[in-house]
């Protein structure tokens, strides 16, 4: 038989957390972000949830191309644009829309020869200084825009780097306010946490949305608030079973470097699931798990291909119990990929996006 892992891509809480997206931006229009294969997921798994989208938004051309390859005729946003000239060419093809942040985009589009003009996203750097065109400089680069005939249609985007802290999004907004004011063209600024955080804010009410992380059920604010808070769903689930059961004595250690040392005899279950596959190696004792669907935590120092974890005071499990690393468990029990990022001092995203190729991925389909 297969290594007991696998990972689950739960497609009916996709299109629910798309669908919360749209609710809390009943007037915009939603771009489902699937850059980086769908945060993780893979974008031919999550298509078929997401197609309630308006629009698809990812970086780079190979994943444009595998869109449309599924059959998607609408819109694809280029969040960073192109790259080089020639970049322009497959644009026209496959009927892109990209983001224009500097100078030299622009000197490519006005060198490039089209039959169908573009629709472009003029970037504005409101504050978070990595990519777009200063408050400064942004009509002269929409002035330039607007007198290329390879230029159909310009809307206005930026970016919020504080929309999920105290800081908020008014020091942008009031940028993006000023910068905009009196040009035309649809709009473009929340990202999740602002859609969840800031949703009421007139100031944020757009065209356009971008639904990325809460997607795929993590909370772009947590701690502060966890998914259960905006309604959101786990999206991908890493499970795996017990291997081997080991009776520890006091004073027993545990793993590579003798890191956990056992206080009192203890009862602990070693799991098919190691940093190889993506969980990550600086996970510390104690990072939570689901044994059964029942609350438990690891024990000692992830290996390449097991981890240890703790079955004290859970009797009924041993060898064959499955384990629930982030995601779904058994019997309606949920561990949010937050909490295990949080315990290993990364964030969700980072665990999602690192997902190794060795592990199998099962989809649950809608309907």
């Amino acid at each position: 038989m297969p290594r007991p892992i696998e990972a689950i891509v739960h497609q009916p809480a996709l299109a629910h957390n798309i669908a919360c997206a749209r609710a809390r931006a009943p007037d915009a229009q939603v771009f489902a972000v699937v850059k980086a294969n769908a945060y993780g997921h893979g974008i031919e798994r999550v298509f078929d949830a997401l197609r309630a989208a308006d629009g698809f938004a990812l970086l780079d051309l190979d994943e444009a191309q595998r869109v449309r390859d599924l059959g998607w005729r609408g819109p694809i946003l280029l969040l960073e644009g192109c790259f080089e000239t020639r970049d322009l060419e497959l644009c026209s093809r496959l009927k892109l829309w990209h983001a224009v942040h500097h100078e030299q985009q622009v000197d490519w589009l006005a060198m490039h020869k089209t039959h169908e003009p573009h629709r472009v996203f003029l970037k504005l750097n409101s504050g978070m200084n990595r990519l777009g065109f200063t408050p400064s400089a942004f009509r002269g680069a929409w002035t330039r825009l607007n007198a290329l005939p390879q230029v159909d249609e310009i809307s206005l985007m930026t970016h919020f780097s504080d929309a999920d802290g105290p800081r908020g999004i008014a020091h942008q907004t009031a940028v993006f306010k000023e910068a905009t004011a009196d040009l035309p063209g649809e709009r473009s600024l929340s990202n999740s946490a602002a859609i969840l955080r800031h949703s009421q804010d007139p100031a944020v009410r757009a065209d356009w949305v971008r639904s990325g992380i809460m997607t795929y059920g993590s909370a772009p604010d947590f701690p502060e608030h966890d998914i259960a808070h905006w309604g959101l769903k786990p999206t991908m689930t890493l499970r795996a079973k017990v291997l081997a059961v080991q009776q520890l004595r006091e004073g027993d250690s545990v793993g590579y470097g003798s890191s956990f040392v056992a206080q009192r005899a203890m009862r602990i279950g070693t799991v098919a699931c190691g940093y190889a596959d993506g969980y990550p190696r600086h996970a510390p004792h104690g990072t939570p798990v689901l044994v059964g669907g029942q609350r438990s935590t690891t024990i000692g120092r992830v290996s390449m291909d097991m981890l240890a974890v703790d079955l004290t005071d859970l009797p009924a499990e041993g060898i064959g119990s499955e384990v629930t690393l982030w995601g779904q468990g058994p019997q309606g029990a949920v561990l949010p990929i937050d909490e295990v990022a949080r315990a290993a001092g990364t964030i969700g995203y980072e665990l999602m996006c690192a997902l190794a190729r060795r592990v199998p991925v099962h989809v649950e389909t809608l309907g």
